[in-house]
């Protein structure tokens, strides 16, 4: 009976997760032993909102107002032979929304870089440290 006690003990044990003992494991990052902040956390999540709400902004901008409402306005222009309140409600909308998915790619690399939580972008200060 202790036997089988011993047994479990051993399989409870052997089922704690350790990274460095995983099959398949994602590869160990720089950022994998440090801990933000509550200071850092705060800035972190306030740039994040900003960026949030002003690609949301110009998402609603230029599908509701230039597609919407200012669409019989808009038309009297005209872009590529065809009249621009029609265009942004058929192509523009389109083309500004994959602008704006590369925007914000491109600004929360940043924002995660500036704050520390980017796994992807090697900190030469970050790899001076390790060795």
């Amino acid at each position: 009976m202790s036997h089988d006690s011993n047994t479990n003990q051993n399989k409870s044990q052997d089922t704690v997760y350790h990274h460095d003992e995983a099959e398949n494991r994602p590869r160990h990052s720089q950022h994998d032993d440090e801990v933000l902040s509550e200071a850092n956390l705060s800035s972190y999540w306030r740039a994040n909102i900003k960026v949030l709400a002003t690609l949301l902004g110009a998402w609603a901008f230029v599908s509701f107002i230039c597609g919407i409402v200012l669409g019989d306005w808009l038309d009297q222009f005209r872009l590529g032979g065809f009249p621009l309140g029609f265009w942004f409600t058929q192509q523009g909308a389109m083309l500004c929304f994959v602008v704006i998915i590369f925007i914000y790619h491109f600004w929360m690399q940043r924002i995660e870089r500036t704050h520390g939580v980017d796994d992807d972008y090697e900190n030469p200060a970050a790899q001076a440290n390790k060795d």
